[in-house]
C-alpha cells in the first residue's frame, strides 16, 4: 500500500513538474542553433558556442565576454522554432548550470518585427545543474509596441542569452522543452 501511495505520489509531482512535453531539444545537434552577438549592430561583444557530448550527455556552452561599449552588450544562441507547434505551450524548462551569473531566455514570436523586440525572463545559475521553470505568460516585453502577453502559437525562436552589463560569460544548457 505503502508503494503504490508513492508511485501515485511521483506520478503526481512529475505530471506537475513538467506536464506535457510538446517540444524538446538536448543539444544532440547544433545545426538548429546560431551564434549572434552586438557586432551585427557596431557592438564589441565577443562570443563562442561549444556542443558537447560526454558520457552520453549532450550540453552547449555559450561563452565569451559581453561589453556595452559601443551601445552593444549582448551575446545569444538562438533557434529556429517556426516549424513547431507549440500553441498549447504553458512553460519552459531549462536544464543549465553555469558561472554564478543571470542569464536569460529571449522568445520572439510573428509580431517582433525589428532586432530589440522579444520578450525576456531571466534565471541564475549557479555551479550545479538545476531545472528551471519559466511561465511563458510571465516574460516581459522589451517594447510597449509589442504585444503584452506571448500567444505561444505565434513563438518563432527562443534564444539563450548574456545580456546587459559588462560580464564574461558561461553558462552551459543540456535541453530546453517546452510543455502545457
Amino acid at each position: 500500500m505503502y508503494l503504490l501511495k508513492f508511485i501515485l505520489i511521483l506520478f503526481v509531482m512529475t505530471s506537475e513538474t513538467f506536464g506535457d512535453i510538446i517540444f524538446k531539444d538536448n543539444f544532440t545537434s547544433r545545426e538548429n542553433w546560431k551564434l549572434i552577438t552586438d557586432q551585427v549592430m557596431g557592438g564589441i561583444s565577443t562570443g563562442e558556442v561549444k556542443f558537447i557530448n560526454r558520457k552520453n550527455n549532450s550540453y552547449v556552452n555559450l561563452k565569451g565576454n559581453v561589453s556595452t561599449k559601443n551601445r552593444g552588450g549582448f551575446i545569444q544562441i538562438r533557434s529556429d522554432l517556426r516549424n513547431v507547434n507549440l500553441e498549447e505551450a504553458k512553460y519552459i524548462h531549462i536544464e543549465a548550470k553555469g558561472n554564478n551569473q543571470n542569464y536569460f531566455l529571449h522568445i520572439r514570436t510573428k509580431g517582433t518585427f525589428l532586432p530589440w523586440q522579444y520578450y525576456s525572463m531571466n534565471f541564475k545559475v549557479n555551479e550545479t545543474f538545476k531545472f528551471y521553470k519559466l511561465a511563458i505568460e510571465n516574460f516581459k516585453r522589451s517594447s510597449s509596441f509589442i504585444s503584452k502577453k506571448i500567444k505561444p502559437k505565434n513563438i518563432t525562436s527562443i534564444a539563450i542569452v548574456a545580456f546587459g552589463r559588462d560580464h564574461l560569460a558561461s553558462i552551459f544548457v543540456k535541453e530546453i522543452q517546452f510543455s502545457n
